[in-house]
């Protein structure tokens, strides 16, 4: 096997880089001596509601748990049904699932490989009481025109906003669209926790009070429990590592735009290789640099062998997964969605990639060329 030369994610840099400020936040909460819910966490809450300019962030322990909660928290579950794109990770439609609503896949834009707004509404039944895009990749959906099909027809509009922490449209952060948006801090984000974590951000207070009751055990005060809820809550010192990154996220995510700036340059006359569409209106958070290509496979090995990192999001579309089996769908029933999973690949990004490595993971692909 090749060396790897250039990581498709460089895991370690975030810490080395911030070391310091890292340590102390841990001495902070282990001093503390309250490690469930507590001041810690609530600051973050704070300081992220107002970083998205919500009114409320709720945190909870992942993200696929914030999209499941607000579902529960707007009563969506059985005999409802609820938009989500066919192009997206699995955890999306898992959500609709766990609240017993049954997910209604709409194909992408080829273009943007997010939702498609154009399609939504011939999708629409009386069933019907949500829209969930997705920001994939770190590039907003077209949220404008998702929220105004919406409002039209009465639904709510609940964003998956794993990928997109700092993303904009028309100015504006993309979650703050939405009725409700949920949130992943997985490691790999671009605001990534050292340890699974995630939160609920919202306008609505009232969506805001009914998920933090259901992400503690369906309780406001201890041992007084209103409704069955969860044990969905973001543990202190993991709020406290995610307060110290935040900090930083704008200027890192201001690195990763200048790699996407450098690699759109540079590889924008290589022949059948297919580069992110940015949307004139969009400001994406870019958290993946995701290409297209015919012979994907052939060029993943190329790049192996020349020691770059890269990674498939997604090989298997959730609709062909045998964990939707159940639905019946089929190859063929998707095709936008297929030709997607078939060809992309994800090199290397990130704040922490220097302009070596950049160097070396456009060598690579021009000599595939």
């Amino acid at each position: 096997m090749s060396t790897v030369r250039v990581p498709f994610l460089n895991m370690k840099a975030p810490y080395q880089e911030l070391k310091a400020e890292l340590d102390a936040a841990y001495q902070r909460v282990m001093e503390s001596g309250w490690y469930i819910l507590g001041e810690e966490m609530e600051a973050f809450e704070n300081e992220y509601a107002t970083y998205c300019g919500a009114k409320d962030c709720i945190s909870v322990g992942n993200g696929l748990e914030a999209l499941h909660l607000i579902l529960r928290a707007y009563e969506i579950g059985p005999g409802d049904e609820v938009i989500v794109p066919a192009n997206t990770y699995i955890a999306t439609w898992l959500a609709v699932s766990y609240a017993g609503a049954t997910p209604i896949p709409v194909e992408p834009d080829l273009r943007t490989y997010n939702l498609d707004p154009d399609r939504i509404e011939r999708a629409i039944t009386k069933r019907t009481r949500a829209i969930l895009p997705v920001h994939l990749y770190g590039q907003s959906a077209e949220m404008e025109a998702i929220t105004r099909i919406a409002q039209k027809h009465g639904l709510k509009v609940i964003d998956d906003s794993a990928q997109a922490h700092g993303a904009r449209f028309n100015d504006q952060i993309a979650s703050g669209f939405a009725d409700a948006a949920g949130v992943s801090f997985y490691p790999g984000k671009n605001l990534g926790a050292f340890g699974d974590a995630g939160a609920v951000v919202t306008n609505d207070p009232g969506l805001a009070d009914r998920v933090r009751v259901l992400r503690n055990y369906g309780s406001r005060v201890k041992y007084q429990n209103e409704v069955k809820g969860f044990n969905s809550r973001l543990d202190p010192i993991q709020a406290a590592f995610l307060r110290v990154k935040l900090a930083h996220l704008d200027e890192w995510n201001d690195r990763r735009k200048a790699v996407a700036a450098r690699y759109l340059e540079a590889l924008s006359n290589i022949h059948e290789l297919v580069l992110p569409y940015v949307l004139p209106h969009s400001s994406p958070a870019w958290h993946l640099f995701v290409i297209r290509h015919p012979r994907r496979e052939a060029l993943q090995r190329h790049l192996t062998q020349a020691g770059i990192g890269t990674l498939i999001h997604y090989p298997t579309p959730p609709h062909l997964s045998a964990a939707y089996a159940e639905l019946g769908w089929k190859v063929g029933d998707f095709p936008i969605t297929e030709e997607i999973a078939n060809t992309v690949l994800s090199i290397p990004m990130g704040p922490h990639l220097s302009r070596d490595e950049q160097d070396e993971v456009i060598s690579a692909l021009q000599s595939f060329a």
